[in-house]
């Protein structure tokens, strides 16, 4: 049987937080303890990354159906953040018996610009696939370079991220490969207009991954949404602006 690591502590209503392409669960830890001050926080390793072991495909089909097994059965919150976004979401349109509220930070139903849909421009990613078959490490600095750039503070944010990044092992590159076709070919905008349980989502001023301006289009799907920007953040909020999520987080939780 597959290996999917978790992590639980605190205690109150459960929220499960799903990371991004190519981090694990420990990107989370300042954050994640400051969140457990108030609910139950589950951490969980996609697999082939951290300490999960991979499976293959690593689509989001078969991702969905691990997460979800080794969550205790109950209802819980989902907070994806980025890729792990669409992972959330998958799970909410094939579990919705599983997902009690959605949380999806510097994340949106369809990662790429497409349609008139606001996101990254897809040449970007396949310049990243196909320069991760050469350096794969230098690939990755450079995306956590994206994701912290026009920050007041963007040199200690980068630091500590490629540190929190770096303490467990590498990815491995089929996997790291099919995380980007997942950001690539995922559309999940039908799915994402159709949700049926209460939706948050936070999104960064100057996120230069996914343009905050995609808001706009995210509420026009689903008018119902709570959404909230966060002033001078990027991709990495969580980390950048820890109490301004977790206040966010609260007030859509404690409705």
């Amino acid at each position: 049987m597959t290996k999917i690591h978790t992590e639980t502590f605190g205690l109150g209503k459960p929220i499960v937080l799903v990371h991004g392409w190519a981090m694990h669960s420990g990107i989370w830890r300042l954050f994640a303890r400051e969140l457990a001050k108030h609910y139950q926080v589950t951490l969980i390793d996609l697999p082939g990354h951290g300490r999960s072991e991979a499976i293959t495909p690593f689509n989001l089909e078969t991702i969905s159906e691990f997460l979800v097994d080794v969550i205790a059965d109950e209802r819980c919150c989902w907070l994806g953040w980025s890729l792990g976004a669409a992972v959330a979401l998958e799970i909410a349109r094939r579990f919705p018996e599983r997902v009690d509220k959605l949380i999806l930070l510097a994340g949106t139903p369809c990662f790429i610009r497409k349609d008139l849909w606001l996101g990254m421009d897809g040449q970007v990613l396949n310049n990243f696939a196909a320069s991760l078959q050469h350096d794969s490490q230098a690939t990755l600095l450079k995306f956590l370079s994206l994701q912290i750039k026009g920050l007041n503070n963007q040199k200690a944010t980068l630091q500590e991220l490629k540190t929190l990044v770096f303490e467990s092992p590498a990815t491995d590159q089929l996997t790291l490969q099919e995380g980007l076709a997942i950001l690539k070919e995922a559309d999940l905008r039908a799915e994402f207009a159709n949700l049926k349980v209460p939706v948050a989502v936070i999104l960064g001023q100057l996120d230069t991954l996914i343009p905050v301006a995609v808001a706009e289009k995210m509420q026009a799907l689903l008018p119902e949404i709570d959404l909230t920007v966060i002033d001078r953040a990027g991709h990495v909020p969580f980390l950048s602006h820890q109490e301004a999520i977790i206040n966010a987080v609260r007030c859509f939780m404690d409705k």
